[in-house]
């Protein structure tokens, strides 16, 4: 082992990097290279709480709210994979990135996220066909492969700027409104929400803007209604008054049902589907929420398909940008339309709102980077106000404060696959297929053998190149097959998003110095809300 490790050294400095961690993997790999094959263990010999152990934690002591928290602490009491019953389902536990690597290489043609059986139940209750996040399997790959076709190309991107700069203009707007005294910003949350929901459905849209498919997301209700008019602009290509003075109804209807639809999941998945009968509250909510959801994009998918039929009627041409568009015109049945636009609506939104409201967050209370990031951007952009796409390739320090933000603050704190292929090998133990893998990445994107200093914010960490990580330790995007499909938009709108706020305002942290922490809500969102000063520059 000390000869490996000196040659890695000597190659590193030949390099000119130097790479700790990079030795401490190489290390790990001698010594399991070196040891003697062990038999393969079972889910039987897997250390883990008991039922009642791991319900105390979870409802008493805890509380679901805590589930991020409980991440850390099985990999304390148990090493980096254990087992655990959550309801009625069992759950492997991985927190360790080359254990999660390992899980993710053998996942299959056609990976199955998890069962979101809540999900799927309300969609066979009411007739609803499977969108990207409940379908798998075939259906699903087809529907993906759509979808693909008009997201994942890189130089798609650029054609996304402009749609997105009209919805962050009134963004910028909404802000400089907003403030109060002293330039504060009461729960900054609610309104990046409105700005994610707005671009997905925006009226100026011409391009067709991309969602993020990743697990569903949730924020308060500010961030939501502000992500929420991003996204209707790339769905239907009409703006739905989420950035209005005065928010439509249905519109803030639509923002509670999801924020509640998303409680209540967590709370209909761990219980038995005979529970439902004896306290039907909670899946009665949960269906509710589902029932408004559903007629809200059906509404304004029919809308403007009609609008669209009139215009042929009437001899004209007929073109869109927009993905109901693009998915009204595959041949697909309406209502797998219906259920994929209604899934990207929820889908899209919580992503951008979380991420600008914990960016703030932290740059607030880091001024010297906010500095340094405002330098970036009016550097790049010579006397410029708006920046481009092909800006962001130049603004190192942009990308690396979200990367950490989303290292810090995964949008979903725990991703999930079930193999259904065949039987795998994970860290030593055999895991039987149709297992529910929970993928720890809060622990993972924390872990001090991995990051020093895991929780501290620390942008520079991605930009110093002795600095090495493994590069499944911070995947808040996904990997492979069932990684998010709207990645590169919904990182797009947040760079430009957030280096137009730096260049308008400098962002303070409230005068009451309230410190916020995580909670999990099905998504990782702020535990209260983030109130901050916005000075006009």
């Amino acid at each position: 082992m000390i000869t490996v490790r000196r040659m890695l050294q000597q190659a590193l400095r030949v390099s000119g990097r130097s790479a700790l961690h990079l030795v401490k993997w190489m290390e790990r790999w001698a010594e399991r290279a070196s040891a003697k094959p062990q038999p393969l263990r079972t889910l039987d010999d897997m250390p883990g709480p008991s039922v009642a152990s791991f319900a105390w934690d979870l409802f008493a002591r805890r509380g679901l709210s805590r589930l991020h928290e409980l991440q850390l602490e099985g990999v304390r009491r148990y090493g980096p994979m254990w087992k655990a019953s959550f309801g009625p389902i069992l759950t492997v536990h991985v927190a360790d990135p080359v254990l999660i690597e390992q899980v993710l290489r053998q996942e299959g043609q056609h990976p199955m996220r998890s069962d979101l059986s809540s999900w799927k139940d309300y969609r066979k209750l009411r007739g609803h066909h499977y969108g990207l996040l409940t379908s798998e399997g075939e259906e699903w790959q087809s529907v993906r492969s759509l979808l693909g076709k008009h997201m994942l190309r890189p130089k798609a991107v650029d054609a996304y700027d402009k749609t997105l700069n009209a919805v962050v203009s009134d963004l910028i707007a909404k802000l400089h409104l907003r403030r109060r005294s002293h330039g504060l910003v009461y729960d900054i949350g609610s309104e990046f929400y409105r700005f994610g929901l707005e671009v997905l459905s925006g009226a100026r849209a011409n391009a067709e803007i991309t969602v993020h498919f990743c697990q569903p997301l949730s924020v308060s209700a500010f961030t939501f209604v502000r992500s929420l008019t991003g996204i209707s602009s790339v769905l239907f290509e009409s703006r739905i008054g989420s950035l209005d003075e005065v928010v439509p109804e249905e519109t803030e209807r639509f923002i509670q049902s999801i924020n509640t639809m998303f409680v209540m999941t967590l709370l209909t998945m761990a219980m038995p589907k005979w529970l439902h009968q004896l306290f039907p509250k909670p899946w009665n909510i949960f269906c509710q929420c589902w029932d408004y959801m559903f007629e809200f994009a059906k509404g304004h998918i029919d809308h403007r398909l009609t609008a669209e039929a009139e215009k042929v009627a009437r001899g004209e041409e007929v073109e869109g940008r927009y993905l109901t568009y693009f998915l009204s015109r595959t041949g697909l049945p309406m209502k797998t339309v219906y259920s994929n636009i209604t899934e990207l609506l929820l889908a899209g939104v919580d992503t951008i709102s979380s991420t600008m409201s914990w960016s703030l967050y932290e740059l607030s209370r880091h001024p010297e980077v906010q500095a340094s990031l405002r330098d970036e951007v009016l550097s790049v952009l010579e006397g410029r106000s708006i920046p481009e796409a092909k800006d962001v390739a130049r603004m190192p320090l942009l990308k690396a404060t979200v990367k950490e933000v989303l290292r810090l603050y995964p949008v979903i704190p725990a991703n999930a696959r079930v193999i259904t292929e065949r039987d795998i090998q994970v860290g030593g133990y055999l895991i039987p297929k149709n297992t529910l893998i929970t993928l720890c990445h809060f622990a993972t994107s924390r872990d001090p053998a991995v990051f020093s200093n895991p929780d501290e914010f620390q942008p520079q960490r991605w930009l110093n190149k002795d600095q090495a990580h493994h590069p499944y330790a911070s995947v808040p995007f996904g990997v492979g097959k069932r990684s998010c499909i709207g990645r590169r938009i919904a990182e797009l709108e947040l760079y430009l998003a957030l280096s137009r706020i730096l260049i308008e305002f400098d962002v303070k942290p409230d005068p009451e110095g309230i410190s916020v922490k995580p909670m999990t809500r099905t998504l990782l969102v702020p535990e209260n809300v983030i109130s901050l000063q916005f000075i006009e520059r």
